[in-house]
C-alpha cells in the first residue's frame, strides 16, 4: 500500500480521534477511528509498525486488508466469502440447451466491420425472414384506478410520471386478462425496488391470500417491500438463470398458481424468465400430476375419508390447467439478448437463420431507438432531483453506450427512416420467436404496444395466458 500523502495545504487529522491516513482520491483524511494509542485505523495499519505484524490484501476482496497471522480466521467471516446457496438455486436450470452453437469472441464482430456486400446480404435475410411474420401490434395503452391518485400528484417529476404511466398500463392489461385476483403468487422478475408488485398489491386491495416473490440478483436500495403488512413479500436474490421456482418454500407448500410479471426485463433475462415459468416450473408440476394417486387416510374421530396434502396441492395448481396462470412482461434491451439463452432458436432455425444472424440482428435492434436514446437520457438526467429518483432511470436509457448505433457502419446504404424500420423488424423477429415458444407450450401469447414512445422507447408488452383458461382473454 502506498505511503500516505499529506500535502501542506490539507488539514491535519485530529490526534487520537481520526486515522492519520490521507485519502488522495477524496482529498481528506480517513474518517475511521484508530485503536487506543494508534495513529492509523485497522485498514491502514500497515503504515505503522506493530510488533512486526504485516497486513496483506484479502484474497477474497483485495479492496481491504487483513493481518497476515489472522488470515484464516478472517476468511471464515469475510463479507466477500461465498454464501451458502439457497434451496431454490439450481445451476443453469433455465440457461437453455447446453449444446447450442456459441459464437467465439472473434465471430462476434460489430456491424461496422461488415463489407457493403455482407451488410446488404444481412438486410436481405432480415426482410425475407420478416415476410413470414403476419403480425401487427395493436395499441393496448390502458390505465388502472389503483394509480389514479399517484398519477395526479403534482409533486411528480417527469421521470416518475413516465414510470407510473407504464405501471398503470401493465396493471390495466393484467386486469383485461383477469389476472388481478387473489389466490395467486405473483413473481416479479428483475424486481429492482419492487414497485410493480407494490401496485399489484394495491390493485387487489391488499388481499391476504396473495404472495409476491421479487426476483433480483443484485442488492437494491429504497425497496418498497416493507410497506406491505397483509401480503407476503419475499425477495429472492438469485440470477433467473439459476432459479427453480418449484423449490421456493412458499410455492412448495402452498402450490399457488403463478403469474410472472416484469417491467423492462432486459435482453436475455426475458428468455430466462420465460423458460423458468413455461418450461422448468410447468414441467415440475406435470411430473407431480403423473405421480401415483395418494393414499386415502381415515381419521379416528370421524369415519370420513381424507386425502393427504399432496393431492390438494396438485388440484390447486394443475387441476384447472397450467400452473402458470399468466405472463405479463414489458420487453427491453434486445441488444443484450444471448443466442445461448434465447427461447426462439427453433423459430430462427426454421427460417434458415442461426447464431451468426441472431448476433447481428440483436445489434441492429438499436437502430429502432438509438436516434432518440440520447435525447431521452439527457431529459431523464435533467429531471432527476435526488438519489431516489435516479434509481428510477430506465435500464435501457443507462445502457446507451453498449449499442451499435454507428452511422459509419451503414456505408450510405440507408436513410434514417429505413434504419428505424429495420431496427423494428429485428425486434419483432426476436420477439416473435418468444411468442412461438409460448404457443408451442400451450399459451395464447400476444405482443402489443402498452405505452407511447414519448413515455418509453421500449413500449412493447408480452402477455400470455393458458389456452385452456376458463375465462378467455380479450383479443389484442
Amino acid at each position: 500500500m502506498a505511503a500516505p500523502s499529506e500535502p501542506s495545504s490539507s488539514p491535519q487529522p485530529h490526534p487520537g480521534r481520526r486515522c492519520a491516513f490521507f485519502v488522495e482520491r477524496k482529498r481528506r483524511f480517513c474518517k475511521m477511528v484508530p485503536a487506543q494509542g494508534r495513529r492509523f485505523c485497522g485498514e491502514h495499519g500497515a503504515q505503522e509498525e506493530e510488533k512486526g505484524r504485516k497486513r496483506i490484501p484479502c484474497p477474497l476482496d483485495p479492496k481491504h486488508t487483513v493481518y497476515e497471522d489472522q488470515l484464516q480466521k478472517h476468511l471464515k467471516k469475510c463479507n466477500s466469502r461465498e454464501k451458502p446457496k439457497p434451496v431454490y438455486f439450481a445451476q443453469d436450470i433455465n440457461a437453455g440447451l447446453k449444446d447450442s452453437t456459441e459464437l467465439s469472441e472473434e465471430q462476434q464482430v460489430p456491424l461496422s466491420t461488415l463489407s457493403k456486400e455482407d451488410l446488404e446480404d444481412l438486410i436481405r435475410k432480415l426482410r425475407r425472414a420478416s415476410t413470414s411474420i403476419n403480425y401487427v401490434l395493436k395499441d393496448q395503452i390502458l390505465c388502472h384506478q389503483a394509480l389514479q391518485e399517484a398519477l395526479s400528484d403534482p409533486k411528480n417529476g417527469d421521470a416518475a410520471t413516465k414510470h407510473l404511466k407504464q405501471q398503470a398500463s401493465i396493471l390495466g392489461n393484467m386486469e383485461r386478462l383477469h389476472l388481478l385476483r387473489p389466490g395467486n403468487c405473483f413473481v416479479e422478475f428483475g424486481a429492482g425496488r419492487g414497485k410493480l408488485s407494490h401496485w399489484v398489491d394495491i390493485a387487489i386491495q391488499d388481499a391476504q391470500d396473495v404472495h409476491f416473490l421479487l426476483v433480483e440478483r443484485a442488492t437494491t436500495r429504497f425497496k418498497v417491500d416493507g410497506k406491505h403488512t397483509k401480503s407476503s413479500f419475499e425477495r429472492l436474490q438469485v440470477d433467473i438463470q439459476h432459479l427453480n421456482l418449484s423449490k421456493v418454500p412458499v410455492l412448495a407448500k402452498e402450490k399457488l398458481p403463478v403469474i410472472g410479471i416484469g417491467k423492462h426485463v432486459c435482453g436475455a433475462a426475458t428468455d430466462l424468465a420465460l423458460r423458468c415459468l413455461a418450461e422448468t416450473y410447468a414441467k415440475h408440476c406435470d411430473e407431480r400430476k403423473e405421480d401415483p394417486a395418494p393414499k386415502r387416510l381415515k381419521t379416528d374421530e370421524t369415519n370420513k375419508t381424507t386425502y393427504n396434502s399432496d393431492e390438494t396441492c396438485i388440484k390447486s395448481v394443475c387441476g384447472n390447467g397450467s400452473p402458470v396462470a399468466g405472463i405479463v412482461i414489458a420487453l427491453c434491451c434486445h441488444h443484450r439478448c444471448d443466442w445461448k439463452h434465447y427461447v426462439g432458436q427453433e423459430f430462427f432455425t426454421t427460417l434458415g437463420l442461426g447464431a451468426m444472424e441472431f448476433n447481428y440482428f440483436k445489434r441492429m435492434t438499436s437502430w429502432a431507438t438509438c436516434g432518440m436514446r440520447e435525447t431521452a437520457r439527457k431529459a431523464s438526467v435533467t429531471d432527476t432531483k435526488n438519489e431516489e429518483q435516479s434509481i428510477e432511470t430506465e435500464e435501457h436509457e443507462k445502457d446507451g453506450n453498449s449499442v451499435d448505433c454507428s452511422w459509419d457502419s451503414l456505408q450510405g446504404l440507408l436513410t434514417t427512416e429505413e434504419r428505424k424500420q429495420l431496427g423494428h423488424l429485428c425486434k419483432l423477429l426476436i420477439d416473435h420467436g418468444r411468442i412461438e415458444y409460448l404457443q408451442q407450450r400451450g399459451y395464447e401469447a400476444v405482443l402489443q404496444y402498452y405505452t407511447d414512445l414519448s413515455v418509453s422507447l421500449e413500449n412493447v408488452l408480452l402477455t400470455a395466458v393458458p389456452c385452456q383458461s376458463p375465462i378467455p382473454p380479450s383479443t389484442a
